[in-house]
C-alpha cells in the first residue's frame, strides 16, 4: 500500500437516534456509490443511532428495495462517542450533532434535516430516500475532490 502524503481517507458517519431509517439509508446509498466509484480506499462509512431501534423501519426497507439495496437484514448499531471522536464528518440526520457528538470532538458535522420516515406513507419515504441518495452523491462530489487533490 503506497500513501500519499495527507489524509487520505475520509471517515464518515451517519447518525440518526434510532439508525432505523434515515442513517441506514445514508450508509446504504453511501456504500453503494463508494463502489461505483471505486473509493474504497479513500472512505470509510460508519452507521449508528444513540439509541438504536431494534430494527429498521419496514417502510424503509421496502423503499429501498425499489431502488435494489436490501436493508432487510440490516440491524441499528449504537453509535459510541469513541467511535466517533475518530471521524473526520459526522452528518446528522435531523436531530442536531450536539445530541450526537462527544463534547470534546473537533470535527466537522452537518445535518441534513430529514423528516423521519417511521410513520410516514411510502410515498413520503420515497420521497426521503431521493433526497439522501442526491445528498450523498452530492457529498461524495466534495469528499473526492479533496481527496483527488492530494499528490
Amino acid at each position: 500500500m503506497s500513501h500519499h502524503t495527507g489524509k487520505s481517507t475520509h471517515r464518515v458517519a451517519f447518525v440518526c437516534v434510532q439508525n432505523a431509517g434515515r442513517s441506514q439509508m445514508a450508509a446504504a446509498f453511501a456504500e453503494r456509490e463508494r463502489d461505483r466509484r471505486e473509493a474504497g480506499d479513500r472512505i470509510e462509512i460508519i452507521t449508528g443511532g444513540t439509541r438504536p431501534a431494534d430494527r429498521v423501519h419496514d417502510s424503509v426497507v421496502e423503499a429501498m428495495s425499489e431502488r435494489d439495496i436490501d436493508l432487510s437484514d440490516r440491524t441499528p448499531r449504537e453509535v459510541t462517542p469513541e467511535e466517533l471522536q475518530a471521524v473526520d464528518l459526522v452528518v446528522t440526520m435531523g436531530c442536531s450533532a450536539s445530541d450526537v457528538c462527544p463534547a470534546t470532538w473537533n470535527g466537522e458535522s452537518r445535518d441534513w434535516g430529514l423528516d423521519d420516515p417511521h410513520e410516514c406513507p411510502i410515498e413520503e419515504v420515497r420521497e426521503i430516500c431521493d433526497e439522501i441518495e442526491r445528498r450523498v452523491i452530492e457529498l461524495f462530489d466534495e469528499l473526492l475532490s479533496e481527496t483527488a487533490s492530494v499528490e
